[in-house]
């Protein structure tokens, strides 16, 4: 599900080659919190953000929503990685909230733990977390789906005169891909970041066919490391979105799986922040 299972693998080879530094794979963190701050937001606005409890088939999820502080905006729902809702996580949600969206970042293991699951956000080791991400399933995707649209749809300061933009890292790649899938007639831009498990197969429930039966575009941005695993990958997600007709653009980028994210042990700044500027393109057109 999450090739972050290859961080050590990924950590030799990466500063052997001169694309990260030993400094970015190890920056400590403090009770969960962040040291490598993301670059100030151009023109950004002012911005309210609260911790949120949504209701869903299964229970309660908490959440955290930041929008603008007036007026309505695009309302976007971002699918964290498998170390969850944490405050990387609400930072890149604040950042894109300062560009002019409603953010709705979610717990997406709320079902077996509220607040931060990772306790020491992206250093945690992955045996710690893979569980959580194990209970979550294209029937959990599907219905949390459609459960935090319809929440964001609720909210004021979301603007439904306008589509809803869905993002995700690692795992929740596939879940933004079945977001579209489960809400088609909202879902108006949809991204995936070094998302794990695009393409399984040709199986009609695989997240790239079912992304392909929506009207959304698409961005997605893959980890080197990744396309040299799944090498087929990116061609098939070409052909299935060229054939259904949908504007995609899909490119390999230079850097490791988890990249984005500012408190990984591989984010790369100048290609998160190519990333992160792709992403304001596709959410200009909702």
């Amino acid at each position: 599900m999450c090739d972050q299972d290859h961080f050590d693998q990924d950590e030799k080879e990466y500063i052997a080659r001169g694309l990260v530094t030993r400094k970015q794979f190890g920056m400590l963190l403090g009770a969960g919190g962040v040291t490598m701050m993301l670059p100030p937001t151009a023109n950004a606005v002012t911005v309210k953000e609260s911790d949120v409890t949504i209701k869903t088939p299964d229970g309660e999820a908490d959440a955290y929503f930041v929008h603008p502080a007036t007026g309505s905006a695009p309302g976007v729902l971002l699918w964290p990685d498998i170390f969850g809702l944490r405050p990387a996580m609400r930072q890149m949600g604040k950042r894109l909230a300062e560009s002019g969206y409603s953010v709705l970042v979610v717990n997406p293991f709320y079902r077996s733990k509220k607040g931060q699951v990772a306790e020491s956000a992206s250093t945690t080791p992955i045996d710690d977390v893979r569980k959580f991400a194990q209970v979550l399933n294209e029937g959990t995707h599907m219905t949390d789906a459609k459960a935090f649209v319809g929440w964001l749809d609720q909210q004021a300061s979301v603007a439904k005169n306008r589509k809803i933009g869905t993002q995700g890292y690692c795992m929740g790649g596939p879940i933004a891909f079945r977001t579209a899938a489960a809400v088609p007639d909202r879902v108006g831009g949809v991204a995936s970041f070094h998302g794990g498990g695009l393409v399984r197969g040709n199986e009609p429930n695989s997240p790239h066919n079912q992304a392909a039966a929506t009207k959304a575009n698409f961005l997605v941005a893959i980890a080197q490391n990744d396309d040299q695993r799944s090498p087929t990958d990116k061609d098939t997600l070409k052909d299935t979105f060229a054939k259904a007709k949908l504007n995609a653009e899909i490119e390999v980028y230079e850097a490791a799986h988890g990249w984005c994210p500012p408190d990984s042990r591989v984010y790369n700044e100048a290609l998160a922040e190519k990333a992160w500027g792709r992403l304001l393109v596709l959410y200009g057109k909702l």
